[in-house]
């Protein structure tokens, strides 16, 4: 390793796709003596595969403080110890903030490197046009507690990005579209994988979608919804309305039309464009 040897590198890891792993990953894990994994029988395979040497200790969201405590104890005997996760980057929704704060709070060097993350890939290929996105992460198991937090959330005017567990999808898709109303959802599921598959549509029709073939509901779910519409009131969703309609275009492609260029809500601008036609 050309970094510093006795650091704490955070190592991203492939969320299904084995060539997904960097060079530099590569070479920290096979050089590394100590590997914190948060399952290391899962990551053991991986980590012969890579012929590499490592120890393993475990460092998951149920000891995460011991972990840490064991992890400083390498650090500062002068050997570097590797984070990684299941998949992809720890400390995002994975275990790995504790104890980066831990080695942080020791006075330790953290190495970060760059590597695969479900939220970003998903938005790479979402086609959501919203400027700034805010990632949750995981909502609320209960029903209650999900729609609360969704509630506190409905106005911000950026793209939301939530992870879900195959067995939870539906009533969280349930819940969105109660919640958010007219929005677009982005569906990613089992990203670099053998079924990957990014689907678009209207939050609306998004539970019958998932509905219409139970394959759809498997996998681990990146859940994407565009931002709450801007306000309307300064005219500009039924200027772009009335240049659509006098160009022909048919009452509901061009409501539809107008959302999207303005941000206007479509059903208003459906229900103006007939007015504006029986004028």
């Amino acid at each position: 390793m050309t970094e510093e040897s006795a650091a704490l590198y955070v190592v991203p890891t492939p969320l299904g796709n084995m060539a997904d792993l960097t060079r530099r990953a590569e070479e920290v894990l096979r050089r590394v003596p100590w590997v914190a994994a948060e399952d290391t029988r899962h990551s053991g395979p991986m980590l012969k595969q890579l012929g590499s040497s490592a120890r393993t200790l475990p460092a998951h969201q149920h000891n995460e403080h011991e972990a840490a405590a064991r992890i400083v104890e390498r650090l500062q005997a002068g050997e570097a110890v590797a984070l990684i996760s299941d998949a992809g980057t720890p400390g995002i929704s994975d275990p790995g903030a504790r104890v980066v704060a831990a080695v942080r709070a020791a006075g330790c060097k953290v190495v970060p490197l760059p590597g695969p993350c479900a939220a970003t890939t998903a938005l790479s290929a979402s086609g959501l046009l919203d400027e700034h996105f805010l990632f949750y992460g995981f909502l609320p198991s209960k029903g209650g507690q999900r729609r609360q937090v969704l509630e506190g959330l409905r106005e911000h005017p950026y793209a939301l990005v939530f992870y879900e567990a195959p067995h939870r999808v539906l009533e969280t898709v349930a819940d969105l579209a109660t919640v958010f109303g007219e929005r677009t959802l982005v569906i990613g599921r089992e990203l670099t994988k053998m079924f990957e598959s990014i689907h678009s549509c209207p939050l609306g029709e998004a539970l019958d979608w998932l509905k219409g073939d139970p394959n759809r509901q498997r996998g681990e779910f990146v859940l994407m919804v565009s931002g709450a519409p801007a306000d309307a009131d300064d005219g500009e969703g039924e200027r772009v309305l009335k240049l659509l309609l006098a160009d022909g275009l048919p009452v509901k492609q061009a409501a539809k039309l107008a959302a999207a260029i303005s941000g206007a809500a479509k059903n208003a601008l459906y229900e103006r464009a007939l007015a504006l036609k029986n004028e």
